[in-house]
């Protein structure tokens, strides 16, 4: 059985992907880690091992992966799009500092590694439409310019030290167990709790902006199940093309008012986020993801809008 360490747990894509991680593995073989341990969920916290650990300090992470005999690293940590443009320093200190020290930490211990890549990885002069596996990567973004070094990194410590790491480029991911921190993607979370509590709704983003998207559930079975496949039928490693759809704010409203029809939504574009979004891919092309290892999501929009105005309604309006 696989003994994992999840660094990040308390982030948008930790709260889930640590609890389905204990749901396969079982509780015991997934610890939990944190900066602030007390921003894991309450599931999270009474379900397993949680620790604090500051993905910076590579002799923090080195110790949790001796002590409790770690052979998969999932490292979640990182300053998403918007807010690492407020402070690109903390950006690339936060992104590549915790990278580089789980590959080090992973090439020592002979440990598998997951980092999330991210469609901030392409820019204004990658293809916007069906954008290829590869393709060229200009980020305008410090965000952006971390994953591309990210995914190349990753790749030598694969190709120089035969480390096995495994990426995914992650379009915008779409949550009901957290808030949104911080992402150019973050309106389609943010819509779903203004819907819910009955409040408008100011778009950030102007109309006709199409960006590529990804239910949770959808990006945590993808992760896992790219971490199980057939090293020997993976042709790339850092990163794969995933998504599940692409909508544009117009499309996502109309989807939610078929739910809740007195909901209103006006726009007032965000210079930055709009900015940022502009340079990203309207969809990509996940061919490889498909071929090479089976990737099939299972939530389109208007499924996960039922189950989103579902789950939040339950926890919002209790």
């Amino acid at each position: 059985m696989k003994k994992i360490l999840v660094l990040g747990a308390g982030g948008q894509i930790g709260s889930e992907l640590t609890m389905k991680l204990r749901e396969v593995y079982g509780n015991g073989n997934v610890v939990a880690t944190d900066l602030v341990p007390e921003r894991l969920t309450q599931e999270i916290q009474e379900s397993g091992v949680c620790l604090p650990c500051d993905a910076t300090d590579a002799n923090q992470i080195a110790k949790i992966v001796s002590d409790y005999k770690i052979d998969s690293i999932y490292n979640l940590v990182a300053i998403l799009s918007a807010t690492a443009e407020k402070n690109p320093m903390l950006g690339w200190n936060i992104g590549m500092g915790a990278l580089l020290n789980c590959l080090e930490v992973a090439r020592e211990y002979k440990a598998a590694l997951f980092t999330p890549s991210s469609i901030g990885a392409f820019g204004p002069d990658t293809p916007l439409d069906n954008t290829p596996q590869d393709t060229i990567q200009r980020p305008k973004t410090i965000y952006g310019v971390t994953k591309v070094a990210g995914e190349l990194l990753s790749d030598y410590y694969y190709e120089r030290f035969g480390v096995d790491t495994r990426s995914l480029r992650f379009p915008g991911l779409i949550s009901n167990v957290c808030p949104p921190g911080g992402g150019t993607t973050d309106y389609a979370v943010d819509i779903y709790y203004a819907a819910v509590k009955g409040e408008d709704f100011e778009c950030p983003l102007k109309k006709g902006t199409l960006l590529d998207m990804m239910y949770m559930p959808d990006a945590i079975d993808a992760a896992i199940n790219l971490m199980e496949a057939d090293a020997s039928k993976l042709i790339h490693r850092n990163s794969f093309n995933v998504t599940a759809m692409h909508f544009d704010p117009e499309a996502i409203y109309a989807e939610i008012r078929k739910h809740k029809p007195n909901f209103v939504m006006t726009y007032k574009p965000d210079e930055l986020k709009q900015k940022i979004a502009d340079a990203w891919p309207n969809y990509m092309d996940d061919s490889c993801a498909r071929a090479e290892w089976g990737f099939s999501p299972k939530y389109d929009l208007e499924k996960m809008t039922v189950d989103m105005l579902d789950k939040l309604a339950k926890r919002l309006l209790k």
